[in-house]
């Protein structure tokens, strides 16, 4: 029996690798039609990473290739990090979603044109506040009215609560709130309450993490690729006269997770099954069902979390992008279904269609069919 079942596990082996190989060159040559710098993949299926792979160049000055370990600033999946903080802190009873924002961050945060509305934390969670990016997000003086007297621009014409418009500052002050209510900086309360429980290396602070695992990132300008260096700017200057509780925005609780791919699904594992993964509990079920349910129908926006049935043909999935600097970040699953794909690029051409850029729609359905279903 014993050398049957060595011919066995040869076979499929050689099928399995051959299997991969096949799915690797549709890989590639999406790679290629969409014009991509460089492109990695990871796939959870029930708790466990079955593929993470990477292709491409990490850096074109240097002439690198990307490989699974190297690190990449994830853009707006980040808010999820924030909001998995609030849930925490709302288990602990620190806080409640339905809180006055305002209380919260240490300033009044009220829509002029509805003064009697209360924004809560909730709104802001779910971009459903009212509030926009028009006088920037980079700095809380934006919003504040002691600090700008164009504040009541943040604000625009529609009722806090009743419309969804998706808005970076809503999270740089979410962070202010983590800050306030836990009396950690921000980055270090994410690295020690969600990253370090689930192993992951990863975090905000450009200086805490090794520059050499940093994936260029490059945006497509006058038909050629432009190194964008602005992407992991330590800003070491600002965080010398940090003010706790304000200056969070140099951190960019908004989009500034530098994490690498793997790790970002593993990440994901945690929420793929409500919360707890591997035996290590980050947030309740409650909280996590919390999260992924929409606040605003329309949107499908939950609090970080959206639905979209547009990556793999006629499913749902749970998840959020990212974009900046040239990167297009995809984090989504199936709760049901008990699987996971995360896919980032460090660089698109005018090839790659937006719809969610057509190299992500179809990496997606590529591993969903060769990996997933397999």
């Amino acid at each position: 029996m014993r050398p049957l079942f060595l011919l066995l596990f040869l076979f499929f082996s050689i099928t399995g690798h051959a299997q991969l190989e096949k799915t690797e060159a549709k890989i590639i040559e999406s790679m290629q039609k969409n014009e991509v710098v460089g492109l990695s993949v990871a796939v959870i299926k029930g708790s466990d990473l079955v593929y993470s792979h990477s292709f491409g160049k990490k850096s074109i000055e240097e002439n690198t290739d990307l490989t699974n370990e190297d690190i990449f600033r994830i853009a707006s999946i980040s808010k999820s990090f924030a909001a998995t903080a609030i849930m925490q802190l709302v288990e602990a009873k620190k806080l409640s979603l339905d809180d006055d924002f305002g209380k919260l961050v240490g300033f009044e945060i009220k829509n002029p044109k509805y003064p009697e509305t209360k924004i809560t934390l909730r709104m802001v969670l779910s971009h459903t506040s009212s509030i926009n990016d028009s006088q920037g997000y980079f700095n809380l003086d934006a919003i504040n009215p002691s600090k700008n007297p164009n504040w009541e621009k943040c604000y625009t014409d529609k009722q806090p609560g009743t419309a969804f418009l998706y808005c970076n500052l809503n999270y740089n002050m979410v962070g202010a709130v983590i800050e306030r209510t836990t009396g950690q900086r921000f980055d270090s309360y994410i690295k020690q309450h969600i990253l370090n429980p689930l192993n992951l290396y990863g975090g905000h602070c450009v200086d805490s993490l090794d520059s050499k695992k940093f994936a260029s990132l490059y945006e497509y300008e006058n038909k050629t690729f432009k190194l964008a260096a602005a992407a992991y700017a330590p800003r070491r200057e600002e965080l010398a006269t940090y003010q706790f509780g304000y200056s969070t925005p140099i951190l960019s609780p908004t989009g500034g997770v530098k994490i690498s791919t793997a790790d970002l699904a593993k990440y994901m594992a945690m929420h793929l099954h409500y919360g707890k993964v591997n035996g290590v509990k980050i947030i309740s079920k409650k909280s996590s069902k919390l999260m992924q349910t929409p606040v605003n129908q329309e949107a499908a926006y939950g609090l970080a979390l959206s639905l979209s049935n547009k990556l793999i043909d006629g499913k749902q999935l749970v998840g959020h992008t990212g974009s900046a600097y040239g990167l297009f970040s995809a984090m989504f699953f199936d709760p049901k279904e008990k699987f996971g794909i995360v896919i980032i690029t460090n660089g698109t051409g005018p090839s790659s269609k937006d719809g969610f850029k057509s190299i992500i729609k179809e990496t997606y359905n590529i591993l969903y069919q060769d990996v997933i279903k397999n």
